[in-house]
Order: structure tokens, then C-alpha cells, then sequence
């Protein structure tokens, strides 16, 4: 009996900590089902084009998913787990978050990698000061605030 009873603790924590999360973009997961916003950053629309120096133009927006895939899919690898603090609802009934996968907080180490600019909020301003010093991501030639494609893309939509 106290052996089937540690399995199926084992079994349910094994459960637990293996979360199904499924990155949606650059500032949106949905881990079990659940959708959440990062909150704080706002990355580049999928769809959206941005310049590097050289003036080539490529799909910010996908590579700035690229990248939160890749650092989940890392983290996840490593064994890290993923813990989202949630600070209210957007309009989409989105649950707005901070997570962490591990240590990294993926908020912000979006923003420092240059993938996302802070959005509504100065907690991650010191991050973004550093990746557009250093011309990470987005910052390495030009580009359209994210909040401003969307209104754009909108308004050329009617």
C-alpha cells in the first residue's frame, strides 16, 4: 500500500511540473490551456517587417517568436519550471503576467535581448536602455512601435 501510494505521488508531481506551454508570439504563452500576456513588454507582430543597418528588411515579429521558443524550449530542456504571476486580465480576458522560467525572467529578458520594448509600464526600461545601447533585435536598424503597427494595420484594414 505505501508503495502505490509514493507512486502515485510521484506520478502527480511528475504531472505537475510537466506543464504544456505553447509560445503564441513574442509576449504571449498558453501554458495548460491558458492564455497569458506578458506583462510589461510588447513584442513585434508576427506578420510585421522592421530594417536592420544595412536596410535589408525581415520579419521581426517571427524571429521574435523564434526567440521565445527557443529560451522556453532551453529552459524546459534543463529541467526549469515555469511560474507565471498573474496582475490582472487584458481585454481578451488574457491573464496578464509575469513568468519565470527558472531564474529568467522571460518579461524581461525579452526586452534585453532587444525582442520586445517596454509596454504600459517602466519596470523593464533599464533592459531596453541596454539592448538599444547594444542594437539588439529590433534595435539594430528601424522599426515601427508594435502598439502603432497594430493601430496602423486597423485603420488600413477599413
Amino acid at each position: 500500500m505505501r508503495v502505490w501510494i509514493i507512486g502515485l505521488i510521484l506520478l502527480l508531481s511528475a504531472a505537475v511540473a510537466e506543464a504544456k506551454v505553447i509560445v503564441t508570439d513574442g509576449d504571449s504563452l498558453v501554458v495548460d490551456g491558458k492564455k497569458i500576456r506578458l506583462i510589461g513588454i510588447d513584442s513585434p507582430e508576427y506578420d510585421q517587417e522592421c530594417q536592420k543597418a544595412d536596410k535589408s528588411i525581415y520579419l521581426c515579429g517571427k524571429e521574435a517568436s523564434k526567440y521565445m521558443k527557443a529560451m522556453v524550449k532551453q529552459g524546459l530542456e534543463r529541467g526549469d519550471k515555469l511560474s507565471c504571476t498573474a496582475e490582472g486580465k487584458d481585454r481578451y480576458k488574457r491573464s496578464l503576467s509575469i513568468c519565470k522560467l527558472g531564474a529568467v525572467n522571460l518579461n524581461e529578458e525579452m526586452v534585453r535581448a532587444g525582442w520586445a520594448v517596454t509596454y504600459r509600464h517602466d519596470m523593464y526600461k533599464g533592459a531596453e536602455s541596454e539592448a538599444k545601447e547594444a542594437q539588439r533585435g529590433i534595435w539594430q536598424g528601424k522599426f515601427m512601435c508594435p502598439e502603432l503597427h497594430r493601430i496602423l494595420k486597423r485603420y488600413t484594414k477599413s
